[in-house]
């Protein structure tokens, strides 16, 4: 019996076709629900065309990408335990995590809203995003102004 070494099952995330982007492709996964990829897709490419229409001048990919650059917050609050008492500790966010909570919540900020397709939603918040508007902009303010009011904690910070 011998033993080998288990590998990875996923796998790599390949940039999308129509930009080649791996930004856009991560972001069309977290967009994606139940498995529905294609869909996921069609909304993404559909909010990205939207965008190319109504802002003539700019290319829609870079209007997603400062959008989801605006969107990154420097600073968070972690919880921390010490001696009985829980703080909310400021920190520095590392840039895989502030890209991952700017595309969750630009992705929240779209699924609050309702009435309207999906594809218009998205368009309006990345075209609010890219002119730091909207509720994900109003998201990483509320995040940045929580970690400012709480720095009395940071030398609690790990």
């Amino acid at each position: 019996m011998g033993s080998k070494a288990r590998t990875a099952s996923y796998t790599k995330l390949v940039p999308d076709v129509r930009y080649n982007s791996l930004l856009v492709s991560k972001f069309i996964n977290c967009l994606m629900r139940d498995g529905k990829k294609a869909t996921a897709t069609r909304v993404f490419y559909d909010a990205m065309d939207q965008i190319k229409n109504r802002l003539k001048d700019v290319e829609p990919v870079q209007v997603f990408t400062d959008a989801v650059n605006n969107v990154k917050p420097s600073l968070e609050v972690r919880s921390r335990r010490v001696g009985g008492a829980n703080y909310q500790v400021p920190m520095q966010v590392k840039a895989k995590r502030a890209e991952s909570l700017a595309i969750r919540w630009i992705i929240a900020a779209i699924r609050a809203k309702s009435g309207r397709p999906t594809y218009l939603r998205l368009a309006e918040e990345l075209m609010a995003a890219f002119q730091r508007q909207g509720e994900a902009i109003s998201k990483r303010e509320q995040t940045i102004k929580m970690a400012e009011a709480n720095k009395a904690f940071s030398h609690f910070a790990w």
